[in-house]
């Protein structure tokens, strides 16, 4: 696990892409793990002017998102859809048949998730983009989630879903209790992952995940075993890591 400080999130965005950047000019067919929330969005803005620039192209590539929320319609403007929609997919020219999100609305989650599991592992992931929850959660794999978890349907902790009311409205009553995620078992299987994470919200889950055990009651700590991991933050995220 290698920790890389910035100054600033503007800085923390330009070197998440810099990290990620070889891997969509080395391959045209890449594999995206793709993660929503407010960390990305600087990344995906990096990823969208480089685009614009004439450096990179999408058309080849397949994206798998993290998440969605449960029975939340697609054209909410915050279902994970949308949000991915509004901030990248619509600006650069990757295939939207292409792009793969969560089924929230499937009737039957477990067989939508278990499809989705089997769609990740025929199609490895070359690089993952993380963010990480303020209880240390990854994904939407909240604390006490086993290591060995696939795609499935978690029922949110309140201090999740309490992080996410400002995006609906600042009230908690509107956010989805439940969600759809890619477990930590089809998180390890990504060849590199790169996990961002700015502002003091953070700080505690980054020193945990970093220098704290390897345990379910933070399940970004896992990630102290796998191979290639970058973690990007700001001053702020990276309070206890100095």
């Amino acid at each position: 696990m290698i920790v890389i400080q910035t100054s600033s999130y503007e800085e923390l965005s330009r070197k998440a892409y810099e990290l990620m950047r070889p891997v969509l000019i080395e391959k045209p067919d890449a594999v995206l793990g793709l993660a929503t929330g407010s960390s990305p969005i600087g990344l995906y803005k990096e990823m969208i002017a480089d685009y614009k620039a004439g450096n990179v192209s999408y058309k080849k590539m397949i994206s798998i998102n993290l998440d969605e929320y449960a029975d939340l319609p697609v054209e909410h403007p915050e279902s994970y859809r949308s949000f991915m929609n509004r901030n990248l997919f619509d600006h650069i020219d990757i295939d939207k048949a292409n792009t793969h999100v969560p089924d929230g609305l499937a009737a039957d989650k477990e067989a939508a998730c278990n499809e989705y599991t089997a769609f990740a592992a025929a199609h490895p992931i070359d690089v993952q983009i993380l963010g990480i929850g303020a209880n240390g959660h990854i994904g939407f794999n909240e604390p006490g989630t086993s290591f060995d978890a696939h795609t499935h349907l978690v029922e949110l902790k309140e201090g999740t879903r309490r992080d996410n009311a400002r995006f609906f409205d600042n009230d908690i009553d509107k956010v989805p209790t439940h969600a759809v995620t890619l477990g930590l078992a089809d998180i390890m299987q990504a060849k590199m992952i790169i996990l961002i994470a700015n502002g003091t919200a953070k700080a505690e889950a980054v020193r945990r995940m970093i220098q704290g055990p390897v345990d379910t009651a933070c399940p970004a700590s896992v990630l102290q075993t796998h191979p290639c991991v970058y973690v990007v933050v700001d001053e702020a995220a990276g309070y206890y890591v100095k």
